[in-house]
């Protein structure tokens, strides 16, 4: 064989590429899922940047109307409410998925401490064998 063939021959056994974005190509499962989850990634996170624009541009819009109209007219939607849309369509808008992502792993963090006992949320009142003293269960001091 020749050298042009083998190597022919050797990209289609193996059947990898490498493709924009470090999404590779190749016929397993694994690469699969993982090119699932990099396009779901990245879809998801250009929808969360539309609907964060989208509220960025409402929460402007009630902001104007609420400055402008008397106060019969804008009493529909709160100061509070027209801040947070505007506050949470901005970061949706600028963040995404990378702000989505971020929260999530700072979720992620806590529960793992909390499954570690790196974190004391209520301490108990005695050891097993005492029950801190309520009178009437097992292991309590008599008094």
């Amino acid at each position: 064989m020749n050298r042009i063939y083998e190597a022919a021959t050797m990209s289609l056994v193996h059947a990898e590429s490498t493709l924009p974005g470090d999404v590779t190509a190749a016929w397993d499962i694994k690469n699969l899922l993982t090119n699932a989850k990099t396009w779901i990634q990245t879809v998801g996170g250009l929808l969360l940047m539309l609907l964060g624009v989208a509220g960025l541009i409402w929460g402007g819009v009630l902001l104007v109307k609420k400055l402008m109209g008397n106060q019969q007219s804008g009493g529909q939607h709160g100061w509070g409410q027209i801040l947070l849309l505007i506050l949470v369509g901005g970061a949706l808008g600028t963040g995404g998925w990378t702000l989505i992502s971020t929260v999530g792993s700072g979720g992620q963090t806590t529960i793992e401490q909390l499954g570690n006992g790196g974190t004391i949320i209520v301490q108990p009142w005695g050891d097993a064998t005492n029950t801190g003293g309520i009178p009437g269960l097992p292991g309590s001091p008599a008094r």
